[in-house]
Parts: C-alpha cells; sequence; structure tokens
C-alpha cells in the first residue's frame, strides 16, 4: 500500500522495465533471488478484463482499490502492450488488470470491474457505424492549405482513419463505448485486406496484360520497383543499425511506412507477438494522411507546370 513502511530485509517484488528496475536496485539495495510467486502467502495474483462501462474512463487513483480493498494493480496490458500501472493512468474497456491482493478482496474487485468475457467478445456494432458514417463525412469535407489554390479533401481512407483515432482517444460517448473486440477486430483486418486486394486486382487485371506487352509496362514496372525498393531498404538499414530495432518491430514499421496490409499479415505470421502490429498501428495514420494530402497537392502542383 502507498504507506507501507518498508523495513530492512524486505523482498520488494516490482513491476517495471528492466532499465528502471537497475535504478531502483541502486537506491534500495541488491537484486535478490527470492522469487515471491512461490512463497505460500494470503496474497493472489489475478487477471481482470475491466468490462464494466461506468469505470471506463477512470484513473487507478479515482478508483482507490487500494484503500477500499488492500489490492493492488500491478499493471495493465492493452492492445498488446504491457503497461506500468501508475495512479494517473485512465482505464478503458477491453484492459486486462493484473490485481494482487487477497482471493475474497479481488472477488469484489472482479464484481466492480465487471471481468465478464462474453461482453468482452460482443460486437458494438453502434459505435463501428457510428465511426464509419462520421468518417465518411469527415472525409467529403473540402479544406483549403495555405498557398495552394484548390482544397483538398481527406476521402474514403482518411476520413474515417482520423474520426478513429479521436474515438479511441475519447474511449466512450454516453452509453456508447469504442472499443472493438479483438476478434472482431482481426475478421475485419483480414476481410478489408481480402477485399482491397480483389479490389486492386478486378481494377488492373483488365488492361494488364495488354499494357505489360506492348505499352510502356515493363518502364512503370522498373520505376515502381525502385521507388518502393530504394525508400524501404534504406530505412531499413537506418532502423536496424542506428536505432537498434529488433526485426518484428522493423517488419512493422515499414509494412506501415508504405500503408502495406499483405506485408503486415505476412508479419504476424511469422511473429510470435503483437510487435508488428503495434508499430503498424503507430505509422500508418501520419502516413496514410500524408499520402492523400500529398498525392493531391502533387497533382494540383504538376498540374500548372
Amino acid at each position: 500500500k502507498p504507506d507501507t513502511v518498508l523495513q530492512i530485509e524486505d523482498v520488494l517484488h516490482v513491476v517495471c522495465s528492466k532499465e528502471d528496475a537497475k535504478k531502483l536496485a541502486i537506491v534500495v539495495g541488491e537484486m535478490s533471488d527470492v522469487d515471491v510467486r512461490k512463497i505460500k502467502s494470503l496474497l493472489t495474483a489475478r487477471p481482470l478484463l475491466l468490462t464494466q462501462k461506468q469505470v471506463v474512463g477512470k484513473s487507478i487513483e479515482e478508483l482507490n482499490l487500494s484503500e477500499r480493498y488492500g489490492i493492488s494493480i500491478t499493471r495493465i496490458h492493452r492492445a498488446g502492450l504491457d503497461l506500468v500501472a501508475h495512479p494517473h493512468i485512465e482505464l478503458q474497456f477491453g484492459d486486462r488488470l493484473t490485481v494482487v491482493g487477497e482471493e475474497s478482496a479481488i472477488q469484489k474487485v472482479a464484481l466492480e470491474l465487471g471481468d465478464s468475457l462474453k461482453q468482452l467478445h460482443h460486437p458494438n456494432l453502434p459505435a463501428l457505424f457510428l465511426g464509419i458514417v462520421l468518417g465518411v463525412f469527415l472525409g467529403s469535407i473540402p479544406f483549403k492549405l495555405p498557398g495552394v489554390a484548390l482544397p483538398v479533401k481527406l476521402g474514403l481512407a482518411g476520413g474515417p482513419l482520423i474520426v478513429a483515432i479521436i474515438l479511441a482517444r475519447v474511449g466512450k460517448i454516453g452509453p456508447i463505448i469504442f472499443y472493438l473486440p479483438e476478434n472482431t477486430n482481426l475478421f475485419l483486418r483480414e476481410l478489408g485486406i481480402t477485399l482491397f486486394l480483389a479490389g486492386v486486382g478486378l481494377g488492373a487485371g483488365g488492361q494488364f496484360v495488354e499494357t505489360l506487352l506492348h505499352g510502356a509496362g515493363l518502364y512503370w514496372i522498373f520505376l515502381g520497383a525502385v521507388i518502393t525498393f530504394v525508400p524501404l531498404f534504406v530505412g531499413a538499414l537506418v532502423a536496424r543499425f542506428i536505432f537498434k530495432m529488433n526485426f518484428m518491430t522493423l517488419c512493422g514499421l515499414l509494412a506501415g511506412s508504405m500503408t502495406d496490409p499483405p506485408a503486415l499479415s505476412y508479419a504476424n505470421q511469422l511473429a510470435d507477438s503483437d510487435a508488428p502490429s503495434v508499430t503498424y498501428a503507430s505509422v500508418y495514420p501520419l502516413v496514410m494522411f500524408l499520402r492523400i494530402v500529398t498525392a493531391q497537392l502533387l497533382v494540383i502542383f504538376l498540374a500548372r507546370v
């Protein structure tokens, strides 16, 4: 608890990054070989799912579970990432909280947090379609940039993307919670990739062979290959050898930088973690926004030449 007084020879089980653990050891004392999880105790650790709508958006400090039930939240698993449970972090629907305390107290906390797997897997369709409608509306609004004669639009790709980021940050509006279950997320992701590739094939397949054999198809393919390979290769070298980025994170970064869902799908098949998806999701929104706006600006500027 926050008011617990530490004594000499206490063994502390801390949850943090390895770097912070080394810094803490300098202040507290030396590292211990004792594994407190293997010691028989009244304390137990359990993961609990946050599925209670009334708790969404509240911070750990606001819930005050430590004072009311004598339990501690040690970590939060959200969207493939483990977060340290500091007092001011806001809880979101679907968070998996690791709580430590007596079993009777944990059961009371479970009732307060919800801990309902059935509710977690229930698709929230009103929130999904509300986001799509707002995204289409935003994408259809023209806006002007300084020095550009014609207005530009975010379109059907950029509009829903910006709205989705905003709604995910907000978390909920009244009774509507903007959370997409993992199984629904994976289904829509794979379906979207399939429809995207099918649309590209149907749109370009009719004239592909004729353009390749009789037109300037080979020339365009060569230029496309150069434009695709050179930035990826240079970016991969810089990220790997200068910023020391690990391979799976780098795969997600490169896939996101080219807004390439098939590359992400292949990286996810190779990875045992969500590292590629997390990096992809971090890079993809900015790159997609730049693609939409930059392409329209190039058309406007080149039309003047």
